[in-house]
């Protein structure tokens, strides 16, 4: 069970786990990668629609992502992994989330026995609500159409959104990524409605003990999305709960190619550091909210320093400004 904001969410993580007597529901499938304002959107309609008709709202994602059972060598690198995702579904207020495994066998169902096994006898389905784009079913067979056909079948209304916009842009996943990959985080957060996180631990073997006192993180190695390399201003959350710290720093995403052979890593200056408690173990999430400028080889360690200045005065500027507004 998954909880945020004083929300308490269930998560069935198999169809043998949904309770017989669950339903009705209002429900929306999907990836909901990155749970960004398109898909706010769509789960803000099941919420108000379970209210208004006593039923529950549910939400049918899957694990893992299908392209990486389908298209593993084209898999997407995820905006949000598993705990990340159900994290932000469980502060949307859903009532329910069923987490159904992605394996080739389940690829192979088709979009019929979708609606009757999954929408109709396991969650008394009343409504299910999609993107115009949702496609479903053994090899994407189906498309809304399908779905309204099937749901008088099955006894369900489908209800079709077009795709959102923000400004000119189209709100999708896959847009998000792109901007993320190519550095413009600032660009992503307006698709998002939220600035871009990566959860993560301490790179191992730096030498970090019970007590950190060095004003360096870096982050252990992390297989999903990465913001494109470069410089950027971020927050650092240490630890968790009401323990956890977060400073202001400033990070560089890259290979770090005035020390030699290239060496990806994802370092943090702390601004305003203290020594703080910090192992191999501790969580962290790392927060980005601006890039500053592209990686680059400087001539000199020294002329690094001096760029590093300059980085730091400037996000220096911007954390400034971003307390002046949370005063007003």
């Amino acid at each position: 069970m998954c909880s945020g904001g004083g929300i308490r969410m269930r998560v069935f993580h198999s169809l043998a786990e949904v309770p017989a007597d669950l339903g009705p529901t209002i429900v929306t499938v999907g990836n909901f990668d990155g749970v960004h304002c398109g898909h706010r959107t769509v789960i803000e309609t099941v919420l108000q629609r379970a209210r208004a008709r006593n039923a529950r709202a549910v939400l049918v994602t899957f694990d893992p992502h299908p392209a990486q059972v389908l298209r593993p060598e084209h898999a997407p690198k995820l905006i949000t992994p598993l705990p990340r995702k159900l994290q932000l579904l469980a502060e949307t207020g859903l009532d329910d989330v069923l987490l159904l495994p992605f394996t080739p066998e389940f690829a192979r169902t088709t979009a019929r026995e979708f609606c009757e096994t999954v929408l109709r006898d396991a969650l008394h389905a009343v409504e299910v609500h999609e993107g115009e784009n949702f496609r479903f079913g053994s090899g994407a067979e189906a498309d809304m159409h399908s779905l309204e056909a099937l749901g008088h079948e099955c006894g369900f209304a489908a209800q079709i959104f077009a795709p959102l916009c923000v400004g000119r842009e189209t709100v999708s996943s896959s847009r998000i990524r792109s901007m993320i990959a190519e550095g413009n985080v600032g660009a992503a957060r307006k698709l998002l409605g939220r600035a871009f996180t990566v959860d993560s631990t301490p790179a191992r073997g730096r030498g970090y003990g019970t007590q950190h006192a060095v004003p360096t993180v870096n982050l252990a190695p992390y297989a999903e999305l990465l913001p494109g390399n470069g410089v950027y201003v971020t927050d650092l959350r240490i630890g968790e709960g009401d323990s956890a710290v977060t400073f202001e720093g400033v990070t560089n995403v890259g290979n770090r190619p005035t020390f030699g052979a290239d060496s990806f890593a994802v370092e943090t200056y702390l601004l305003r550091f203290r020594p703080i408690a910090l192992d191999e173990s501790t969580p962290l999430r790392m927060t980005f909210h601006k890039r500053l400028r592209e990686e680059k080889k400087w001539p000199s360690t020294d002329a690094l320093k001096q760029q590093i200045g300059i980085d730091v005065a400037r996000a220096e500027r911007w954390f400034a400004l971003r307390r002046q507004f949370a005063k007003a």
